[in-house]
């Protein structure tokens, strides 16, 4: 029998202890909701990012870009960031604690003091960090760290179209760091203020969005589950008609049964053509689409986005991969970390059964071969079955341990993670077993 996560607090543990997940600045006592990926971590990472930039780029209709993080100040006027971007915030007059004021009964105590009749006016604050471009702190030197990614598509949608000759329907992707000076960031890195954003913006004929809204909610949902997300635990979320963002005329969530409940990890929205319209107005370029298809048609194009949150996919991954086995056996209690191959940090493991000459300088042999293809690891510390606990918690799909058998048989014997069944394989058959098994 297997048990799921139950809670965060054991996840957070074993990224700590497994090398997945650090607090940031975790020496000066850590700083609020900012995590550092460690090598573990940043592999999933990049794991994840590389199978979004395929499925989104490695096709004819969408190009990818890299936009810088600071942008024009305009830009954010145009967009609605600067007047719109808000959170309505009271303070506690006596414990001087801050709250969004639609997270919280105000008729009731402080959740922080328990002091009543306590808070302050609502006012709005804006979720945009400021810095200051050049050498003098003026207002005219204010810039802002971004925070989406969408906005650095939009304005070069002109300059793409153009280079790449593109023809409606095309869209553009990218991943890139987002900041927002959340009040109530939290659950690890589900709510962080600097995270790492996986959009693209598929532009469109006007009148057409519902259809390739269909076709995206489809290829966003399977996506998922080709990386081992189980779909018992993701739901569709509608959003009702009076909570639409401003520039939208529909859209939808993917969520995730977190252990703290359901969350977002991705949105598919009718953005209609709200940001193209607005830059235009700002910057004073035409951003209208000629349509020789349609008789030299001139309109602005309407915008079907998606957009993925490459940190809330890591904890998706992370959360659905936990797993406990024979819970409270003390000789048979496992945690394992079921990710699916493609996305499994370490791909396979070598494990000489000792520290001896003979057997390592095989083990050694091996490892360079096979870390041509995968991800691997070298492992001589320990137990071999200490090193396979180890394995499992880390979510490597294979471990080949060379024993003394394989210096007289040039064999070794292939552990599976998920069965712990181990196959005896010829040496010179080992990388077509792996690249037989680890198929992605």
């Amino acid at each position: 029998m297997e048990s799921n996560l139950k809670s965060m607090s054991d996840l957070v543990s074993l990224c700590k202890r497994r090398g997945f997940i650090f607090q940031s600045s975790e020496v000066y006592g850590g700083l609020g909701s900012c995590w550092d990926y460690g090598p573990l971590g940043v592999e999933l990472k990049n794991n994840v990012k590389n199978s979004w930039w395929k499925a989104m780029t490695y096709r004819e209709d969408i190009e990818g870009v890299d936009a810088s993080i600071l942008m024009h100040p305009k830009v954010w006027k145009a967009s609605g960031h600067i007047d719109g971007f808000t959170d309505p915030l009271i303070d506690c007059k006596i414990c001087k604690s801050r709250f969004r004021e639609d997270l919280i009964d105000t008729a009731a105590k402080c959740p922080n003091c328990g002091a009543s009749d306590c808070f302050t006016p609502s006012r709005e604050f804006n979720l945009m960090f400021k810095t200051q471009m050049g050498a003098v702190e003026d207002d005219s030197s204010e810039v802002f760290l971004r925070p989406e990614t969408a906005q650095g598509i939009f304005v070069n949608f002109l300059n793409i179209q153009s280079t790449m000759r593109k023809k409606l329907p095309f869209g553009i992707a990218q991943i890139g760091k987002s900041f927002r000076n959340e009040i109530t960031p939290g659950n690890f890195i589900f709510r962080t203020r600097e995270f790492e954003q996986m959009e693209m913006q598929y532009f469109i004929k006007p009148g057409v969005q519902l259809e390739f809204m269909d076709t995206w909610k489809q290829l966003r949902w399977s996506w998922h589950v080709s990386n081992g997300l189980r779909e018992s635990r993701m739901k569709w979320a509608p959003h009702p008609e009076d909570k639409l963002a401003h520039y939208a005329d529909v859209a939808v969530d993917i969520e995730y049964e977190f252990p703290m409940g359901w969350g977002e990890i991705e949105g598919i929205h009718s953005r209609t053509d709200f940001d193209l319209k607005q830059h235009e107005e700002y910057s004073g370029k035409n951003l209208h689409y000629v349509d020789q298809a349609d008789g030299n048609k001139k309109y602005i194009p309407y915008v079907v986005e998606t957009a993925a949150g490459c940190d809330r996919t890591v904890l998706a991954l992370l959360c659905d991969a936990y797993r406990v086995e024979n819970e409270g056996d003390k000789e048979k209690e496992r945690t394992v970390m079921k990710f699916s191959p493609q996305m499994a940090p370490i791909k396979v493991a070598v494990l000489p059964l000792m520290k001896k000459v003979g057997l390592e300088e095989v083990a050694k042999k091996i490892f360079q071969d096979v870390q041509i293809d995968y991800k691997a690891e070298y492992d001589v510390a320990g137990s071999i079955g200490k090193r396979y606990r180890r394995q499992d918690e880390i979510g490597t799909p294979f471990c080949v341990t060379i024993d003394y058998d394989s210096l007289e048989d040039q064999s070794v014997t292939v552990r599976n993670r998920d069965t712990m069944e181990q196959s005896r394989i010829a040496i010179n058959q080992l990388h077509n077993y792996l690249k037989d098994q680890l198929k992605f």
